[in-house]
C-alpha cells in the first residue's frame, strides 16, 4: 500500500530539512514534495494530489492564509488536509487559519511526535505500536495539547482561572465520565481543591470563560471544533454542557 504524501511549505529552509527528514522515518509517510511559499506550493497543488499539506503562515509572495484561500478555488478533485504551523499565536490567527480550511493549527517549535499524530488522525492510519513509556503523563500531554488548542482557537485566554479550571474539569470528566453528573457535590470541590480556592469561585471563573468565548463571537469556530451545530448564539451552554461536550470530543479522538 503506498505512503501518505506530503507537501510541506515552508520558506525556512532548515525547518523544511527538519520536517521532512523526521517524517521520512515515519512508516506511513511515502512521497513529500517541498515548497518554499504558496506560490510554488499551488504548482505542486495543480498537478498532483497530496494526502496533507503543512504549511508556515508567513512567507513571502504568497503567506499560507493566501494559499489556503487560493486552494478553495482551484476545484482540486482531492483536497489535502492542511495543518498549519508558525510562530504566531494569537487567537485571531488561529481563527483565520481555521475558518480558511485548516484542520490542526501549531505553534512553533512543537513536538515533532504530536504532528506525526495530528497525521495519523487526519488520514485515519493505524499508529504503529511505540515502546513502552508511561502511558498516563502521554495521556496527559496529549489531552493538554488538545486543549490548549481548542481554547485557543474558541478564544478562551490562558490568563483567566477559568482556563485552568476548565482544563482541570475536562481532564477529570474524561478520567471519571460519571463525575459530570455530580458537578456540584464532587466537580468543582475537586477542582477547588486542587487550585486551593473554593467550588462558587471554580464555578464563576468557568462561566466567565464561556462568557469570553461568546463575546468574542466564536460561535461558528465552536462548532467547527466540535464537528457539529451544537451552539448557536442565543443557546449559551451551561457549565456542565460544555465540560461534557469537550470531554467527549476528547474520549471519542482518544478512542478513534
Amino acid at each position: 500500500m503506498p505512503g501518505l504524501r506530503i507537501l510541506v511549505v515552508d520558506d525556512h529552509k532548515p525547518m523544511r530539512k527538519c520536517l521532512i527528514e523526521f517524517l521520512q522515518k515515519q512508516e506511513e509517510i511515502g512521497e513529500i514534495k517541498e515548497a518554499a511559499n504558496g506560490v510554488e506550493a499551488l504548482k505542486y497543488l495543480a498537478d498532483e494530489s497530496f494526502d496533507v499539506m503543512i504549511t508556515d503562515i508567513i512567507m513571502p509572495m504568497m503567506d499560507g492564509y493566501t494559499l489556503l484561500a487560493e486552494m478553495k478555488h482551484m476545484q482540486l478533485p482531492s483536497v489535502p488536509k492542511t495543518i498549519v504551523i508558525s510562530a504566531l499565536s494569537r487567537d485571531d490567527f488561529v481563527m483565520r487559519a481555521i475558518e480558511l480550511g485548516a484542520s490542526f493549527y501549531m505553534v512553533k517549535s512543537f513536538e515533532m511526535q504530536h504532528l506525526i499524530h495530528h497525521i495519523r488522525e487526519l488520514c485515519c492510519t493505524a499508529v504503529h505500536p511505540q515502546p513502552i513509556q508511561a502511558p498516563p503523563a502521554k495521556l496527559v500531554r496529549t489531552i493538554d495539547e488538545r486543549l490548549g488548542s481548542l481554547f485557543l482557537t474558541m478564544g478562551i485566554p490562558a490568563h483567566i482561572k477559568g482556563y485552568q479550571f476548565l482544563r482541570y474539569a475536562v481532564k477529570m470528566v474524561v478520567d471519571q465520565p460519571d463525575v459530570i453528573n455530580r458537578i456540584t457535590k464532587e466537580l468543582y470541590p475537586g477542582i477547588a481543591k486542587h487550585f486551593g480556592t473554593s467550588a462558587s469561585k471554580v464555578e464563576r471563573a468557568i462561566r466567565h470563560a464561556i462568557e469570553v468565548a461568546w463575546n468574542r463571537g466564536r460561535i461558528e469556530t465552536l462548532n467547527f471544533a466540535f464537528g457539529c451545530k451544537v451552539c448557536t448564539p442565543e443557546d449559551k451552554p451551561t457549565n456542565g454542557e460544555f465540560i461534557a461536550m469537550l470531554a467527549d470530543k476528547l474520549s471519542l479522538e482518544k478512542t478513534a
